[in-house]
């Protein structure tokens, strides 16, 4: 197994250093500085108006099991990859401003397939299956492994990933791999920091101003914000990178988006 094989196996296996899922919930992590100290991060601006609401519509179009299922038609294509119980299903179906248009489950690693969510004629949003689930069964895991590793290594279409990561528990070592794994590609990483709802602001911005410094210090060139569902805090700053990345402008309210 290359280099690739191994670290895509490595996403979907049981580690030892998993977490329970179903277990108590750590503090923040405290994520070093940067060397000699002396970096210095601007704090976000935190909108007036919180409760914005995305127009950024889509319908669902296909689920694939296989790599030569994928869409023929793209041109454009944005995934959602993060660790199983992350908030990813959430993210997508608050940017989206639906309720149901990934299927959010109690229950991690619900998601198996890629399943895509049309934008725009040929331009979609891929919801990638959550790694890191150590409950998966082994053959489903294999399954995953090829259909992650293949669609992120070989998809000409893919404008960028967003990776989405519990600002309780950010860049856990399953994110790093997948990261590093990712790095080859050149293509760009927005991280959503999720569920910031869950800390005060006090807590939450060291963490962000920590993720952007380490990630910098690593040579990652990602974009890094925090990211409620319930909220909807963060919603027009990761609608803009996606939009970007799809190449669709936003319409006025008045002339209304059609999906599907």
């Amino acid at each position: 197994m290359g280099n690739r094989g191994i670290l895509a196996a490595r996403l979907l296996s049981c580690q030892p250093f998993e977490r329970d899922l179903d277990g108590p919930q750590e503090s923040a992590p405290r994520l070093p500085p940067p060397e000699g100290g002396k970096r210095t991060w601007g704090c976000p601006s935190f909108s007036s108006e919180p409760h914005y609401t995305a127009v950024l519509n889509a319908a669902f179009h296909t689920t694939v099991a296989q790599l030569r299922e994928l869409p023929a038609d793209s041109l454009a294509e944005v995934a959602f990859a993060g660790r199983s119980n992350a908030g990813k299903s959430s993210a997508i179906n608050t940017l989206c401003n639906h309720k149901r248009l990934a299927f959010v489950s109690k229950m991690p690693g619900r998601t198996q397939h890629l399943n895509f969510f049309r934008v725009e004629e040929s331009r979609y949003l891929v919801d990638l299956p959550g790694y890191g689930y150590a409950r998966a069964p082994k053959d489903q895991k294999h399954v995953w492994q090829a259909l992650i590793g293949g669609y992120l290594g070989q998809r000409p279409q893919l404008a960028g990933l967003i990776l989405i990561m519990d600002v309780r528990h950010p860049l856990t070592e399953l994110d790093r791999s997948l990261l590093d794994w990712f790095r080859p590609s050149g293509r760009p990483v927005h991280v959503l920091l999720s569920k910031s709802d869950k800390l005060s602001r006090s807590q939450a911005l060291p963490v962000l101003r920590q993720v952007r410094a380490e990630l910098l210090d690593a040579g990652f060139e990602a974009s890094v914000q925090l990211f409620s569902s319930p909220k909807r805090e963060g919603v027009e700053e990761a609608e803009s990178v996606v939009r970007g990345w799809l190449g669709v402008s936003k319409k006025n309210p008045a002339q209304g988006e059609e999906a599907g």
